[in-house]
């Protein structure tokens, strides 16, 4: 049985893998370098009850996690979030990733974001197709911004302000 919920310490080593095997084998990070679990708990001790991280777990193991993260350290930033899901390799395709999805979407509603910015490299059509189903408009694409795999990649935004 599937239960999203609100991530906690404990979820870290879990969430530190999920997110290690994105950055070794796919585009969904720019990162290159794989993390820590103590550089993870500096990025998890940045959240909180405005920008929260959320953990779907599957017979009592972490299998995704979403977050919002701040857009941008100016203050005028404040309402203004990133949104990021990653979905451990064996469970992509299901439909987790739309479930965790709209979860954190509403759990960003509920903190008082007015906006959520995504960037989603090439390459990831499915991401993009998601994005858009969840109410998510282009609102342009940032040309060979980041390198990864030998290739220099585009970087699509996207957007979704909250009534």
């Amino acid at each position: 049985m599937l239960t999203i919920r609100k991530a906690t310490i404990q979820d870290l080593r879990a969430i530190t893998e999920i997110y290690n095997e994105a950055v070794l084998h796919t585009t969904a990070t720019f990162d290159t370098t794989t993390k820590t679990v103590e550089e993870q708990r500096v990025w998890f001790d940045k959240h909180g009850a405005k920008y929260p991280v959320l953990v779907a777990e599957e017979d009592k193991k972490v299998i995704g996690w979403a977050s919002m993260s701040t857009w941008s350290d100016r203050c005028a930033y404040s309402d203004t979030a990133e949104g990021s899901i990653y979905i451990k390799e064996g469970f992509r395709g299901k439909g987790l990733g739309k479930q965790i999805s709209a979860a954190i979407l509403k759990a960003g509603k509920d903190a008082g974001l007015h906006t959520v910015i995504l960037r989603i490299a090439e390459g990831n059509e499915a991401s993009i197709k998601l994005a858009k189903s969840l109410g998510f408009k282009n609102i342009g694409v940032m040309k060979e911004v980041g390198k990864k795999f030998g290739k220099l990649l585009d970087v699509t935004l996207l957007q979704l302000i909250y009534d």
